[in-house]
């Protein structure tokens, strides 16, 4: 199987001109075969970094698919959509996570499908037939 990965920077402009100066570091992967992705937050993207995010996310028999050395059609077009699921203002830092999760839970089901699985993940969390924790 392959897996494309990518990093992305989800930043604003000041002024909306000149250089990106403020933003999140968001690594993410795709396999292509069964379009299961990921995204994750990270401080920076040096070597070390995105190293343990690959051996954390990515099984050691899957190839890497890396967009620096071959085209990734997969997930930049991934990127675009998340980018655009993300409010592009007001936005807050501490909020940002739950902007990637909102994005993936958006992706991964079909829009008629969101409301049913959407519903199910709320029923796993609040198991109604359990007795709350004190």
């Amino acid at each position: 199987m392959i897996v494309e990965i990518d990093e992305g920077k989800f930043g604003k402009r000041k002024y909306n001109v000149s250089r990106i100066v403020e933003g999140q570091w968001v690594f993410g992967g795709i396999c292509r075969q069964t379009r299961s992705f990921f995204m994750v937050l990270v401080p920076s993207r040096d070597k070390d970094t995105l190293l343990a995010v690959i051996k954390a996310r990515i099984k050691p028999v899957l190839t890497l698919w890396i967009p620096h050395l071959w085209p990734t059609p997969t997930i930049l077009k991934d990127w675009r959509e998340v980018k655009r699921k993300v409010p592009l203002f007001g936005r807050r830092k501490k909020h940002f996570v739950g902007y990637l999760a909102r994005s993936m839970f958006l992706m991964a089901y079909e829009e008629d499908k969101r409301c049913h699985h959407f519903l199910q993940e709320v029923a796993a969390l609040y198991n109604p037939l359990q007795p709350p924790q004190t």
